[in-house]
């Protein structure tokens, strides 16, 4: 990653000793995140070119230094402050004044170590803004008729993710199917005998898939993936596990806002994490019982093949995810709403009448209340997408960012 620090000095400050006192600064932020920063000192001439660009406000005095740069400054502006020589007073001068502008902005000020994880994290989100603008998501076939309040505003997601959504008729999934035949190297070992009938029209599936991404050039999918009962006699949860598992996300349903969430976490963690949804909740406890078919080979420790469950025909995951830390994150159709929970996986289970794929998790303590509420009286659709390890802080300064 890159990150970019431009400087605010007064010239009434002795520019040696100031220099001095930077320089350790910076070499213990260096030295806790683990990388370098490229100093730009006060040239703004390229601010805005890199993952992330910090403005170091070295000294008081220099609220109108910044007012003479602000004008050629665009986007979300973050303050480094040392809290040293009237730094931080002048940083909340110049905060306020972007405020008073219709500007956002934030200071980051503490330890070395927590300015290095926040820095770190703001610039992970840099990284993802720019992977996904210009993205192309599918939609293949229209969302499923009970996501009733599930539709995307496609507008909102293009101007605030630079991300296309691309409407695809269900009908040219089907068509390409008829043209894909099974590869010999696709192998049925691990399917049992029972549902091999099934494995080589779910490769099938997978394959038509992977051609439709190349011809519209997508970076993800969304698949309604039930009308392909009736028509293949089969369904898309296996070609949708290996879609996440390769990186590209991939839902069920036709569920647009499952899909961006899953977007914006592959974008920032490089997983694509759990489409699921709650099949029940403890209202005394907060644990959650999350459970769906298509879990991504490469968040599991271990998997085995059953059927799709609603059909009882095709191939669907049981997948066990470690037990542990965990993120529960989705958000809004017009990304006007999110959800982002630190939760951990308690265990997994096994029952006949649930998808295939079933946790419990519950939120970590005081979310937990917030969550258990959140759940039962204002989600954000049912399907939410949960992410191993704890990714609270890096989903929470994405979201920040738009």
């Amino acid at each position: 990653m890159n990150i970019a620090v431009y400087t605010l000095t007064s010239p009434l400050h002795n520019e040696e000793a100031t220099n001095a006192v930077s320089a350790e600064f910076i070499s213990e932020i260096e030295a806790m995140a683990g990388f370098g920063l490229d100093m730009k000192g006060k040239d703004f001439s390229e601010f805005g070119s890199s993952d992330l660009d910090l403005i170091f406000v070295r000294t008081g005095g220099t609220e109108g230094l910044f007012k003479e740069v602000f004008p050629s400054l665009e986007g979300r502006i973050v303050l480094l402050t040392s809290g040293k020589s009237n730094s931080l007073a002048a940083s909340m001068e110049i905060l306020s004044y972007l405020n008073q502008q219709g500007r956002e902005g934030e200071i980051v000020h503490g330890s070395a170590s927590y300015i290095a994880e926040r820095i770190t994290a703001l610039a992970k989100v840099g990284m993802a803004r720019k992977k996904l603008e210009g993205q192309n998501l599918g939609i293949i076939g229209r969302p499923s008729d009970w996501l009733i309040s599930s539709d995307p505003d496609k507008e909102a997601i293009k101007r605030k993710l630079g991300i296309n959504l691309v409407d695809i008729n269900i009908e040219e999934l089907i068509e390409e199917y008829g043209r894909t035949e099974f590869m010999p190297s696709e192998t049925d070992v691990n399917i049992p005998e029972g549902l091999k009938k099934y494995s080589k029209g779910a490769f099938r599936i997978y394959r038509a898939l992977k051609s439709i991404i190349e011809r519209y050039s997508l970076s993800g999918l969304t698949l309604r993936c039930f009308d392909l009962l009736d028509t293949l006699e089969n369904t898309g949860c296996l070609a949708l596990a290996l879609l996440n598992a390769e990186g590209i996300p991939a839902g069920c349903e036709g569920d647009v806002p499952a899909l961006v969430t899953m977007a914006i976490g592959q974008a920032l963690t490089g997983t694509c994490g759990f489409q699921s949804n709650p099949s029940r909740i403890d209202p005394q406890t907060g644990e959650i019982l999350l459970a769906h078919c298509t879990v991504p080979f490469n968040m599991v420790r271990s998997y085995r093949f059953n059927t799709h469950f609603e059909s009882g025909i095709g191939i669907a995951i049981h997948g066990e995810i470690p037990e542990g830390d965990a993120t529960i994150f989705k958000v809004s159709g017009d990304l006007s709403r999110h959800f982002c929970c630190p939760a951990e996986i308690l265990r997994n289970q096994y029952e006949n009448n649930l998808c295939r794929t079933q946790i419990v998790i519950k939120a970590k303590g005081s979310a937990n209340s917030i969550c258990r509420d959140y759940f039962l009286k204002n989600p954000v659709g049912n399907h939410h997408i949960v992410f191993s390890g704890d990714r609270t802080p890096l989903f929470e300064a994405f979201m920040a960012s738009l």
